[in-house]
């Protein structure tokens, strides 16, 4: 058995060109800032972590003077410009191959064309492409380009230009290129991709169909790693994407003859290094050998003493008990109380014959040639071991919420009680936390005293880390114009407050309704869901402008598309002034209903006779356009048709 490695495996130009900018800036001005990771290969981060090349989570937390090193991604065009604008220092390590799709996108902008980005659109270096045009479309591959063309065939007469993501897969990029080609009439096809990245996933495809496993090294977050995996699956049966030598398994490898091995453009040198002798050396120890006499021997003298950790093969499980073969003269058995901490687990639901099990050694009996095992004891111990881990590295652990008790609630993780006070429940203050009983939730462990048995969590912690993630994600990809589903968080007299994710927004009283209200409680309710629009947004002050009414429909339009005059509708009344009052017609046009039209009769105030949300019935005596006033009347429809040769009144103004 051998392991081939493919020649163009590890960091491509523009990530190792990446890679030594960061190091060189960290190094040289103590220190930089990036807005994500630099690559996408969480030990290299970590690495430059070490150095100080630190993250952040959006351009917000950018300050002036600071240095900030463009990732091998790019960024949004908005992005750089407000970099520049608060006067921060930006190390461009953008990848040059992405820089020229950039320009082509900018330059396809300048002359009004419409710019086709075929690569994932959520991806940080198509979302960077894309921000160079506000005309940019993004297509996963040749099935949704087919399908935005059929959706408008006048879309095939655009000028378009099109671009690929520089790690596209080349079939993908292909398939599209030849839509563009066949049925476009003013196309402009440009092949992206970067050279490097279809060298190596042609000799990852060539490799991956000679051999019997293939192995594919790389962060999960990469895309190019990604994208070889796929290459490699439909070329071998078998393939594996790991991120280190750790994450390989000796099944991988069982029954394979050879083995191939490639890495992604962001993968250190090192760790394919380190993944290939890893299973060289694994290949080697598969090789069948014979347990000698004297080592099967040598196990049977085996000594068990008590508090020890054994590992055995269970043979047998009955209902009270399990047993397990150790390797020596004693057999082991598992009562079945210690065998798990929850007392009403059957021991079939726990383990089966076959399985391999850690225990504690609580008890050995050399006359009659047995030992007590406990596996209850030793997960007892791994858990708190988890817990301390957990406390020590910040990680989230889940649990369920089992009871309300004097100042918090307690949640069962792993078997171990957790005690959560109420102010770091997530709960308002006041709240009944008994109805959070019953519930499966994230926290934080803050405190361990294993001595004491005292574990402390905190839910708010996860909540809080949770929000802050969201409202970055918000700002990061806010744009005017864009829409949101989002919840009434609260309600003021001048409009209402609106969650679109981890941000609120305001949405001002006057884009609530075309309708004119008078408090936001008459069109919605906190808890409402909401679809929103952003008007404007202040990254700085953290302020969002937020729209309801779609301002694409013109109520003047809608109502003289409904009615003339001499037509008769139910109107609500709106305003009462002194010279008569005003009723809405349809939701954004109002009508006045003169004081001498109200009714047959005179009256003093319009009030005598009406009252505002009153619905009506009125005709319609007159429609200034220009001005757009329309003249009702309620009186029309009360007086005799012999009266109604009186003048109508003309419009009036407010």
């Amino acid at each position: 058995m051998k392991v081939i490695q493919a020649k163009s495996a590890g960091f491509c130009y523009g990530v190792q060109r990446a890679v030594e900018l960061a190091e060189q800036t960290a190094r040289e001005r103590g220190g930089c800032v990036m807005l994500g990771s630099i690559i996408h290969n969480a030990h290299v981060v970590q690495h430059l972590e070490q150095l100080g090349a630190h993250q952040v989570a959006g351009p917000e937390e950018i300050r002036p003077g600071d240095t900030v090193l463009i990732r091998a991604h790019g960024e949004k065009k908005q992005v750089i410009g407000h970099l520049k604008d608060i006067g921060a220092e930006c190390v461009d390590a953008t990848c040059p191959n992405v820089l020229r799709v950039q320009q082509i996108v900018a330059q396809a902008d300048a002359e009004g064309r419409v710019p086709i980005i075929i690569g994932d659109p959520n991806h940080p270096e198509v979302m960077g492409v894309a921000s160079w045009s506000a005309r940019s479309v993004v297509f996963e591959g040749a099935e949704t380009l087919q399908r935005w063309l059929d959706e408008d065939p006048a879309r095939r007469e655009l000028p378009l230009t099109a671009v690929a993501q520089t790690t596209c897969i080349r079939i993908i990029w292909d398939g599209a290129a030849e839509i563009l080609k066949k049925q476009c009439t003013n196309a402009k096809i440009f092949d992206t991709i970067c050279n490097a990245t279809h060298k190596r996933q042609s000799e990852a495809a060539e490799l991956a169909s000679q051999v019997d496993v293939m192995v594919v090294v790389g962060d999960r977050k990469s895309a190019n790693t990604k994208h070889l995996t796929e290459i490699c699956s439909r070329q071998c049966p078998a393939v594996y994407q790991i991120e280190r030598a750790e994450e390989l398994k000796r099944d991988f490898l069982t029954g394979c003859s050879v083995a191939g091995l490639t890495a992604g453009a962001s993968t250190p040198a090192g760790i394919i290094k380190e993944v290939y002798t890893t299973m060289s050396e694994e290949i080697k120890t598969m090789e069948p050998t014979e347990e000698s006499f004297e080592e099967m021997l040598e196990k049977s003298f085996k000594t068990l003493n008590t508090g020890e950790k054994v590992t055995g093969i269970v043979t047998a499980v009955g209902p009270t008990e399990v047993q397990v073969d150790l390797g020596c003269k004693q057999a082991g058995y598992i009562s079945v109380d210690e065998l798990s901490a929850d007392p009403s687990v059957k021991p079939e639901d726990v383990v089966k014959v076959g399985d391999e099990i850690e225990t504690y050694i609580i008890r050995v009996n050399d006359v009659e040639g047995y030992a007590m095992l406990s596996k209850k004891r030793l997960d007892a111990v791994k858990v708190w071991e988890e817990i301390e881990e957990a406390r020590e590295n910040k990680t989230t652990l889940e649990g369920k919420v089992t009871e309300e008790n004097k100042g918090g609630i307690v949640v069962n993780v792993k078997g171990v009680r957790v005690f959560v006070p109420a102010s770091q429940s997530g709960q308002p203050r006041g709240a009944d936390l008994s109805e959070m009983i019953g519930q499966t939730v994230s926290l934080r462990i803050t405190e361990v005293n294993r001595a004491r048995r005292r574990v402390v969590g905190s839910i708010r912690a996860v909540q809080y880390e949770a929000r802050q993630a969201a409202q970055a994600a918000i700002w990061e990809s806010i744009e005017v114009g864009k829409h949101y589903t989002g919840t009434v968080k609260s309600m003021t007299s001048y409009g209402v407050f609106v969650d679109i994710g981890g941000v609120d927004g305001m949405v001002h009283i006057s884009e609530l309704s075309w309708s004119r209200i008078k408090t936001p409680a008459e069109v919605c309710k906190v808890g409402d869901t909401m679809d929103v629009y952003v008007i404007s947004f202040d990254p700085e002050k953290k302020k969002i402008s937020l729209g309801v009414k779609d301002h694409s429909i013109d109520p003047w339009q809608v109502f003289m598309d409904k009615y003339q005059v001499g037509d008769v509708a139910s109107v609500r009344i709106v305003k009462l002034m002194t010279f008569g009052a005003f009723a809405e017609v349809v939701p954004g046009v109002d009508g006045l209903i003169h004081i001498s039209q109200i009714a047959d009769r005179r009256i003093d105030k319009p009030e005598d006779v009406l009252s505002e949300g009153q619905i009506v019935d009125a005709k319609i005596t007159a429609i200034d356009e220009e001005k757009q006033k329309i003249s009702l009347s309620i009186r029309a429809l009360l007086t005799p048709a012999a009266d109604e040769a009186e003048e109508e009144e003309a419009p009036v103004e407010e």
